[in-house]
Order: C-alpha cells, then structure tokens, then sequence
C-alpha cells in the first residue's frame, strides 16, 4: 500500500506560472529529499525513493547541486585512504 502526503503552499510564495519549470513538483521532492538527507535525517536510499531515484542516481544529483554526500572525519578518512 502506497501513502502520498499533500503539502498545500501558498501560490504567492511561489515562482510567477511563467516562471515554473514543467517538472515542478520533481524538483520540490528532489529539493526536500536533498534537504533531509543534508541533515542527516533519511538515509541516502530514502532520499531516493523520496524523489523517485536509486540510491546511487540520487547521491550524484545530490553531489552535483553541492550537497557533501560522504561526512567523515578524523580517523575515519585517514583509514578511507589508506
């Protein structure tokens, strides 16, 4: 079973109808996927699914638009490159 949740704006707050792209709405789940998986709120698999993407299509769109898709520190990068 598949669950959608409806989030209402108001239009005022939104580019003018000239100025909206015609994947809109792909762009906003895309833009709110990226935004919760910056966060470290979702996982990279269901930022993805979120904007209906794989795990891997949706970590390059996310590194191709600045989001930093790997967060190591420290040790944890020396090791990465050892």
């Amino acid at each position: 079973m598949s669950s959608t949740l409806t989030i209402e704006l108001p239009v005022a707050g939104l580019p003018s109808a000239a100025e909206l792209p015609a994947n809109f709405a792909d762009e906003a789940r895309f833009l709110l996927a990226v935004k919760l998986f910056e966060q470290g709120r979702i996982s990279s698999g269901k930022a993805g699914r979120l904007c209906g993407m794989g795990r891997v299509e949706f970590l390059l769109a996310a590194s191709r638009s600045g989001v930093p898709v790997v967060d190591l520190e420290g040790d944890d990068l020396v090791n990465e490159f050892v």
